[in-house]
């Protein structure tokens, strides 16, 4: 599978026909057991669907997420291994500890989700087109005024330069995107989402696929049965009261 950060064409699978095909109007469809995902792509587990509040909460909860480009069909991935981060194994450079401590950026949470989200979608010099098109946006905007998708922000002055977003369940957060536009931003603002995380009693970050950079980070790959197994344990347990109070840090 390819990163989500890389050209998001459909990948048209001679498998495709195993796929389960998702009711758009029928949120209550239960996924298929992640097992079923195909090895190539890898991940690929079905196609349809919608992306109301009810159908993104079961795919999180269960290890799966949408990843699809405009004018393709809606498709859900849960990839085999995982790569994921526990906050308490998150490792600053020692070039990234020297722009924290200079107070190059300032730092917000939930202060301008759109935004965010907006920016994640802006054409990068290494990729054509966006998977975080106007759908997608809408959808998770809807899931942030529920409370379930959150964004981090980097500022400096009054000019946002960096950010991510992601889904949070339990004592998970779910890593989706994120976005600079000074050098070392969404470095800067990614170090700050974990710290906020681990102070709010958070467990597991999802970094969904590899890269060299978050493993870099402190990021590992686990098989995907170990991830599942810790969403079973962790989606249901609480956070901090405080956590997500306030959009001023």
């Amino acid at each position: 599978m390819q990163t989500k950060e890389t050209t998001c064409a459909f990948i048209h699978s001679r498998d495709s026909s195993m796929l389960t095909v998702l009711n758009p109007h029928d949120v209550q469809q239960p996924f298929p057991d992640v097992t079923e995902a195909l090895d190539e792509p890898n991940g690929l587990l079905a196609v349809g669907g919608c992306l109301s509040p009810q159908r993104l909460a079961s795919a999180y909860r269960q290890g799966i997420f949408p990843w699809y480009g405009e004018g393709e069909p809606l498709l859900w991935w849960s990839p085999d291994p995982r790569l994921i981060l526990n906050p308490d194994d998150f490792r600053v450079s020692r070039s990234l500890g020297k722009i924290l401590r200079r107070g190059e950026f300032q730092f917000s949470f939930d202060a301008c989700f759109d935004e965010v989200m907006k920016a994640c979608a802006e054409p990068r010099a290494y990729a054509t087109g966006t998977w975080i098109i106007p759908e997608m946006q809408r959808a998770y905007g809807k899931f942030h005024r529920l409370g379930f998708a959150h964004s981090f922000e980097a500022w400096q002055g009054r000019r946002l330069v960096g950010g991510l977003y992601g889904v949070a369940m339990g004592q998970v957060f779910f890593g989706e995107s994120m976005f600079h536009r000074a050098s070392n931003a969404s470095k800067a603002a990614f170090a700050f989402a974990v710290g906020c995380l681990k102070q709010w009693g958070y467990r597991l970050i999802d970094c969904q696929v590899y890269t060299d950079h978050l493993a870099s980070l402190g990021a590992e790959e686990i098989a995907r049965a170990e991830f599942v197994r810790l969403l079973d344990r962790l989606c249901g347990l609480p956070v901090a009261p405080a956590a997500w109070r306030s959009a001023d840090a």
